[in-house]
């Protein structure tokens, strides 16, 4: 497991049913390629965050795949329209098999 990830989720607290909400993500990761070399010259290994998803209310939103062209602390955002209250689900899946999960609800009203 990376050390030091941390994430972040921003979306409003309530909206209007049948809103379009925009939902803004970022996680704190190295990304490590696994092209790079330590100061003793071994291959730094490849740590990514290789997937993002989020689901409400257990119906997917948002599937995207990461690939290692991907920066430092990859941000995502992207709408979604509500129609229901509920919770947001987010998780970050990293190479080495740690699952970072976030949540968060919103009142629709």
């Amino acid at each position: 497991m990376a050390t030091g990830v941390k994430s972040r989720v921003k979306l409003p607290k309530t909206a209007a049913a049948g809103e379009v909400i925009t939902i803004k993500t970022l996680i704190t990761h190295r990304m490590e390629s696994g092209q790079r070399r330590d100061d003793a010259g071994a291959v730094i290994p490849r740590s990514i965050i290789h997937r993002f998803t989020c689901d409400f209310e257990g119906e997917p939103v948002v599937d995207v795949q990461v690939h290692p062209g991907v920066s430092t602390n990859p941000f995502f955002a992207f709408r979604a329209r509500v129609s229901r209250s509920g919770v947001f689900s987010f998780a970050w899946y990293d190479d080495d098999g740690a699952v970072y999960t976030d949540s968060k609800a919103i009142a629709v009203t």
